[in-house]
């Protein structure tokens, strides 16, 4: 058969076949008496071979050892055509994301283009420095597409880049949510604390949610950044968290401040009172645990914290009896400088 029917049946190039034949990869086994090549059923079997080993994305020195060499074993080849299809796809899906977030700024005209993929680039620099400008130059106005902004903000560990990167977020919306709620999802736990950290900047009702779930979370850390951030919404579910916050001594300062501003609702002060005192009366606290909870109850209002400060001024850990003592004297000025 001729080139050129071969070329027709194959749906391979009369070119192609020729750049094949030079490579010594498929050689016709025939001449006519014009000269012209001639291929036989077995060349184009091979033909055949060939191009269904470069749908697999083999180079052609690669079919070449395929087809030729005996002792060639495909599964090390195929491996590493895996690994190579796996890096390229994930390169081009990395593109698509990008082009994506461009496209979703609207950009008016290159110029813009260029920005922002500058920015893009910036927020993947080696350098802080690099990083935070690009993440505070939404002051400027530049439209920094808020999914790579969220993105950014889980993989950071710079403390002042992480503080600008959550402020630009929060400026921008609740439009990064959905990609921080897939880091509450991370296998890593300092992923899932800075998930929390930067959901916690967006006042919305959904980033709500999204905190009241991090109290379950398996790490601690991550509960506890939870809970802090949703006393600052006025949340009760957070209570519990805090009061073992202050049990265990871990940032038991700010929680006990959060249980504090979370008594401005005069429902949650007895609760939160009765919490603390229930935790009191376990035998199995040390006496620092007992002085934390305590004090704990200094700036919680009402009745029922001034009686529980009576009954434990006369505890059996003196520590305990002269804190109590002390913060009724206190509770007891600020009253009468009120009266007067």
């Amino acid at each position: 058969m001729l080139i050129g029917d071969v070329a027709r049946r194959s749906g391979v190039s009369a070119r192609m076949l020729r750049h094949y034949d030079s490579l010594g990869l498929v050689r016709p086994t025939g001449r006519t008496e014009a000269g012209y090549r001639e291929y036989s059923s077995e060349d184009i079997r091979r033909i055949l071979h060939v191009e269904s080993l470069r749908s697999l994305g083999m180079s052609l020195r690669e079919v070449g050892r395929a087809l030729d060499d005996p002792g060639f074993t495909p599964s090390e080849l195929v491996d590493d055509l895996i690994r190579q299809t796996r890096e390229r796809i994930a390169a081009e899906t990395a593109l698509l994301t990008r082009l994506r977030r461009i496209g979703a700024t609207e950009p008016a005209g290159w110029e813009d283009v260029l920005q922002i993929v500058a920015l893009l680039q910036a927020l993947r620099s080696e350098s802080a420095g690099s990083r935070q400008r690009a993440a505070l130059s939404s002051v400027d106005g530049v439209p920094v597409p808020v999914e790579s902004l969220a993105e950014a903000a889980l993989s950071e560990t710079d403390p002042n880049v992480a503080g600008a990167l959550r402020w630009a977020l929060a400026r921008a919306g609740d439009g990064g949510l959905a990609l921080l709620a897939d880091g509450l999802g991370s296998s890593v736990a300092d992923v899932r604390k800075r998930a929390v950290q930067s959901i916690a900047e967006i006042p919305t009702g959904e980033a709500t949610a999204l905190l009241q779930d991090a109290l379950t979370d398996s790490d601690i850390a991550v509960r506890r950044s939870a809970a802090l951030s949703l006393a600052a919404r006025g949340e009760a579910d957070a209570i519990p968290t805090l009061i073992d916050m202050v049990v265990e001594g871990t940032d038991d300062t700010a929680a006990a401040d959060a249980l504090s501003a979370l008594t401005s609702d005069p429902a949650l002060a007895d609760q939160i009172t009765t919490r603390l005192v229930d935790c009191l009366a376990q035998d199995t606290l040390e006496s620092s645990a007992r002085r934390r909870l305590t004090q704990a109850l200094a700036d919680i209002p009402g009745t029922t914290t001034s009686g529980a400060l009576a009954a434990l001024s006369h505890d059996e850990d003196r520590g305990v009896a002269l804190t109590a003592a002390y913060l009724l004297t206190l509770r007891d000025a600020r009253s009468g400088a009120a009266v007067a």
